[in-house]
């Protein structure tokens, strides 16, 4: 590992470790609220594209029924779709759902900013030239989601992916750290709001249903 990737996993420790620590409360209040209002687990994971492509057990909070990626519209997440439990919807809209990614960063599976991990199934579409998205590990945020991401075609997140991996930096991903919490305060969910197109991501670079 150079010295840029130490500094790199260094930031991430640094984020991660408190961020889990202080969220614990707050992870366990909200898989409560969602065991309360649905039955199931609260914690969904799905198989993701990790770096390199290698596969990986992504973890979120689950923000709809059950099963419902075999139900309704599958992987896809349509507005309004009625999947979508109302903790849930509260959830996607703070990205609060992504919270459990911190735990898959203290494995180092993901990194804080990054590309967001991708179905393993979209890696078979990529092209050469996009494929360089995951030179990189994924990220909880990213350089697609601070500028506009689910309100853009899925090839211009991927543009914007590239360039993040071709011109990453440490100065880069404190500025795509500070327009995250300013998104976040200000109520723009990163991942679920304002989506064009009849199509809600759900929060990862293709969308999924979650849970």
């Amino acid at each position: 590992m150079s010295g840029v990737e130490r500094s790199r996993r260094a930031l991430d420790l640094l984020i991660a470790v408190p961020g889990a620590v202080l969220t614990a409360p707050v992870v366990a209040v909200l898989c409560l609220l969602i065991r309360l209002e649905s039955p199931g687990s609260p914690i969904f994971t799905q198989e993701r594209a990790g770096l390199n492509g290698r596969p990986f057990r992504i973890y979120k909070l689950r923000t709809m029924v059950s099963g419902a990626e075999r139900i309704g519209a599958g992987l896809a997440v349509l507005p309004g779709d009625a999947r979508i439990t109302r903790t849930g919807e509260f959830l996607r809209r703070y990205s609060l759902d992504e919270l459990p990614n911190l735990w898959n960063v203290l494995r180092g599976e993901m990194a804080v900013v990054g590309p967001r991990p991708t179905l393993m199934g979209q890696v078979e579409l990529y092209t050469e030239d996009q494929r360089r998205r995951l030179l990189v590990a994924p990220g909880i945020t990213g350089w697609a989601q601070v500028n506009g991401r689910a309100s853009l075609p899925w090839s211009r997140r991927i543009e914007l992916d590239v360039w993040y991996v071709e011109h990453r930096s440490l100065w880069l991903d404190l500025k795509i750290l500070a327009l995250t919490v300013r998104m976040v305060l200000g109520g723009h969910g990163l991942y679920h709001e304002d989506a064009s197109g009849g199509v809600d991501l759900g929060g990862d670079e293709h969308g999924a249903a979650k849970g």
